[in-house]
């Protein structure tokens, strides 16, 4: 039995070849474990087959296990693909879509082949996977592609070994498969085929919003160099200012905009082929301004499938290519919801026939100190397996945190973690979310008997789980645990090591709002070692949206009553009445929770420094401190460390250098000294913890200037860093560390019918 993503992939060819190769006789076939193979011949034989199994696969293959044992030869002779079986324990991988391959794109633009200009060529090395699979084994039958019944050119490649077509489950042509449709705003349909494509891309060129059904939902379309369409884009979409993304007709066109390293082209050519953000060239006149303002940075793409590699062939220069959806709803997989929810935001619809069975955004990624961090997971990423070493029987499904939800299921020894569904705040997002957490289950063919949630009781996927996933017993995990537990997971360690989470908000184990936190993790549980010196919010929720709010905070913990009297910006942006009001907020603490939260932290000097009072998206203000840090600015400001059990990280000295910084020194340079002082408070705890394993997560190490200067100096300093590469560092990796908090609890407590994960003391 060979596990792993081993379906879908060529992998049945691969070894039918191989047999062949090797004169080795018996069959193979899919299973709902993985790829199943008999064979029998010469000892020499067998035992070169059993090694290129692993060291040959095909190229978008990942073999985990393979496991053998001796049968009695039977005499069999050649060598036969069999049908799957149906029954049988499901526990195969699933393969997340990949980006179009050069054989299929050569045919695309062959004007002899048969699948000229076709967009949904595909073969075993590309294609679809995860978003049109619905069940195990990948079968045809058990995809979104049973509606089409191949053409007899089409059935011939589907079952000729020697073709790369072999069971390629999406194989289709222009004769048997799924086409285009070009729509109005009240879903005529105007044209088909490929004059639907034309029509589209003419609509794009003359200004319009195109709404384009791409691979795994909605995409929304729009010419990037015109600034009046963008901005009528974000004023449709409810999105006044957060970045959009990016798609370049090819590399060489997006080098003129963008500084783009080694690795980042390496990544946007990828078979994941994600969002990548990578730096602007300075002032590019070519994107308007309205695409990011105020950033750094643009989140860019490439082709990644047929329909995209014509689309872009035929504008010739760069779109922006946005999430199909208005603010913090779901993208629309469905072209009729689509023409509902989008009906005011799209000028035009290009649609197409084959049936989208799950939500899948592109995926984002950043490059920190030369490797790949994921921020969303998404197309090509989705779904990830994560290999467990603890024991458990035990199905687990972890439901994930408020906000960018994802899910997890724990099947056998891997722990499965969906694609990103978004922040839990619409009726839209919620059913997507429940969906999900349906979809895993069904899929695996299990019935978790635990379910892990967050700890805080007001979160949605908490209450859903609470609530609704009855009889199964039901795990919370603190937020900040689980967060670690994540990075722990990815990176195969098994602790004792010093955790590191600093994020926006999370329900601490006492109540109280924590995300600047410390944890030392043991073989059980976490010690709070340390945490930033709590504050404040003014307003409480309204404090996340307002920086100003933060700061005044800030200031009230630091000066007292006399932060009133200070001439700062924060103070300047709130009227007289309004200050009165927040005073007395502060004074008998009304709606003004303390936090320690190291994102509340980031959006206090953000305002204190004069570059965000208000912000129109999460991690806004942040961003906006990230991106205005002079390179090479040297030095950093003064701290305290006060007890033990925990130690407070007093960042007060900090705050009197900063505001005296501040009229006399240029805001890069503070923001500079600003991440220096983070990675110093590291190191500094780092050193008193003792642990040579330095976890890094939370959604604050979505900042690259911080995760790279954190790593730098704990390397300096003797320690071993370890940050995020495939496991989200934000709130998209919590699911996975609830199944390992809840993993952990059941080691600990066999005997549970509610487990509850606090920290602990030594």
């Amino acid at each position: 039995m060979v596990r792993g993503a081993v379906q879908g992939v060529g992998f049945r060819p691969f070894v039918f070849h191989l047999a062949h190769e090797l004169a080795l006789a018996g069959w193979t076939r899919n299973s709902g474990e993985g790829v199943e193979i008999e064979v029998e011949g010469a000892p020499k034989n067998l035992a070169e087959f059993r090694r290129r199994v692993e060291s040959d696969a095909p190229r978008a293959a990942e073999v985990q296990s393979v496991e053998a044992s001796e049968l009695p030869a039977t005499g069999r002779r050649g060598f036969e693909i069999r049908e799957s079986p149906t029954d049988g324990a499901k526990r195969a991988l699933i393969l997340p879509d990949m980006a179009t391959c050069p054989e299929c794109l050569r045919e695309i633009f062959d004007p002899a082949n048969r699948r000229h200009l076709y967009p949904f060529t595909n073969c075993t090395h590309c294609g679809p996977r995860f978003s049109i699979i619905e069940a195990l084994p990948y079968d045809r039958a058990h995809t979104a592609m049973k509606h089409f019944a191949m053409c007899d050119e089409c059935a011939r490649e589907y079952h000729d070994p020697h073709d790369r077509r072999f069971h390629a489950q999406p194989n289709a042509c222009p004769r048997c498969g799924p086409h285009l449709e070009f729509w109005d705003a009240q879903g005529r349909n105007l044209w088909s085929r490929h004059e639907a494509l034309l029509e589209a891309v003419r609509a794009a060129q003359d200004g319009k919003i195109l709404a384009l059904k791409g691979i795994g939902g909605f995409q929304l379309i729009v010419d990037a160099r015109n600034e009046a369409a963008v901005a009528r884009l974000r004023e449709r979409k409810h999105r006044p200012e957060k970045p959009l993304a990016l798609l370049f007709p090819t590399l060489a066109a997006l080098e003129e905009v963008c500084r783009v390293s080694a690795l980042e082209k390496k990544l946007l050519t990828s078979r994941q082929a994600p969002i990548v953000l990578v730096e602007k060239k300075s002032s590019p006149t070519s994107i308007a301004p309205a695409v990011a303002p105020g950033n750094v940075n643009y989140g860019v793409m490439l082709p990644c499938s047929p329909l995209h590699h014509l689309l872009a062939r035929e504008l010739g220069f760069p779109v922006v290519a946005t999430s199909g959806n208005l603010s913090d709803e779901p993208i629309c997989i469905d072209e009729r919801e689509a023409l509902e929810r989008l009906g005011d935001v799209a000028d035009v619809f290009l649609v197409h026939n084959r049936p989208i069975v799950r939500q899948l955004d592109d995926s984002v990624v950043r490059v920190m100190m030369e490797e790949e961090t994921l921020m969303r997971g998404g197309r090509g990423y989705a779904p990830l397996s994560v290999p467990l070493s603890l024991p458990g029987t035990e199905s687990i499904l972890a439901v994930g945190a408020h906000l960018k939800n994802a899910v997890a299921l724990k099947v056998g020894s891997q722990a499965i973690v969906s694609q990103h569904i978004g922040d839990l705040e619409t009726e839209q997002a919620f059913a997507a979310f429940r969906t999900a957490v349906a979809d895993l289950p069904r899929l695996y063919d299990t019935a978790p008997a635990v379910i892990a949630c967050d700890l805080h009781p007001d979160y949605i996927s908490t209450k859903y789980a609470r609530q609704r996933l009855a009889p199964a017993i039901c795990a919370p995990v603190q937020h900040h645990y689980a967060h670690v537990l994540a990075c722990l997971a990815e990176h195969h360690l098994e602790g004792p090591a010093l955790g590191v989470c600093w994020d926006g908000t999370g329900y601490g184990s006492d109540g109280r709002i924590w995300g600047g936190e410390f944890l030392l993790l043991d073989d059980s549980g976490f010690e709070r070692m340390a945490h930033f010196r709590e504050f404040r919010l003014p307003g409480g929720d309204a404090a996340v949206k307002q920086p100003r709010r933060s700061a005044l905070g800030l200031l009230d913990e630091a000066f007292g009553a006399s932060a009133f009297q200070l001439d700062t910006p924060p103070l300047r942006h709130f009227s007289e009445s309004e200050q009165r009001m927040l005073q007395r907020m502060l004074a008998t603490g009304v709606n003004s929770p303390f936090t320690s939260s190291a994102g509340r932290l980031f959006d206090a000097v953000a305002s204190l420094v004069g570059l965000r009072q208000r912000v129109t998206f999460e991690g806004q203000a942040a961003m906006d401190l990230e991106c205005a840090v002079t390179p090479g600015t040297a030095g950093s400001y003064a701290f305290e460390l006060i007890g033990e059990g925990p130690a407070i990280i007093d960042w007060r000295p900090m705050l009197v250098e900063i505001m005296d910084d501040a009229p006399r020194r240029p805001v890069g340079e503070i923001a500079a000294k600003f991440h220096h002082t983070l990675a110093e408070i590291i190191v500094c705890l780092a050193q008193r913890a003792g642990e040579a394993h330095v976890l890094l997560t939370g959604g604050c190490f979505q900042n690259k200037y911080l995760t790279e200067c954190a790593v730098r100096r704990l390397q300096e300093a003797g320690f071993r860093p370890f940050w995020h590469h495939r496991v989200p560092p934000n709130d998209g990796g919590i699911a996975l560390g609830q199944i390992m908090g809840a993993l952990r609890a059941a080691a600990k407590s066999p005997e549970r019918k509610e487990t509850y994960v606090p920290g602990h003391t030594r």
